[in-house]
């Protein structure tokens, strides 16, 4: 199913009948904060110009966007907490999150177009795309939302833990991060299941 497009299209979109949403999550790999999905609904004749893989853009363009893809599509967002991720593992924390965004979603989708390789359960025709935010653009739409949402989460986090440089690393394992859990320890937004986060609470 792989393509190699330089820009995301409406490739897969315009191959299927009655309503596609596009689907992405943020926050698999981070050390800290929930994962969060988004699910996008595109209007094929009010499409805001630039989307793209979230990892492409930059943080204003992102920010950009995220408003336009909400005043010119349907969105719905899910999100899986830490208690969930620890419980479930990550992998299944994230298709939770994927699910819930469908579920929020104002309208029911016909077909969903998911990045990655694993199909969520979603009760609906599913398509999985690997690398599917460089692909689709409905993915890429799900997928600056999803950041976005998470990144703002994750800055308002760093209010109530402010040593740990989350508003600029969003919970993943930097060198900042890493040494405010040396100096300040656990916080219980931190995913006891990861190994670095396990290590410390074996130690302590």
């Amino acid at each position: 199913m792989k393509k190699n497009y330089k820009f995301p299209d409406l490739t897969f979109e315009m191959a299927e009948l009655g309503r596609v949403a596009g689907v992405d999550e943020a926050g698999r790999g981070p050390f800290a904060g929930p994962v969060v999905a988004a699910a996008v609904i595109l209007d094929y004749n009010n499409i805001p110009p630039g989307i793209h893989d979230s990892k492409q853009l930059s943080k204003r363009i992102r920010e950009n966007l995220f408003d336009a893809i909400h005043a010119a599509a349907i969105v719905g967002i899910g999100e899986a907490t830490v208690e969930e991720i620890d419980r479930i593992n990550i992998l299944q924390a994230s298709l939770l999150a994927m699910r819930r965004a469908i579920l929020n979603l104002s309208v029911v989708p016909d077909t969903v177009l998911v990045d990655g390789n694993c199909d969520p359960q979603l009760g609906c025709k599913t398509l999985t795309i690997i690398k599917g935010d460089a692909i689709s653009l409905s993915i890429a739409a799900a997928s600056i939302v999803a950041k976005v949402t998470r990144d703002r989460k994750m800055h308002a986090a760093a209010l109530q833990y402010p040593n740990y440089g989350w508003e600029r690393n969003a919970g993943y394992g930097t060198v900042e991060h890493r040494k405010g859990l040396r100096d300040f320890g656990v916080t219980p937004l931190h995913r006891r299941s990861f190994a670095p986060i396990r290590e410390i609470l074996e130690r302590s």
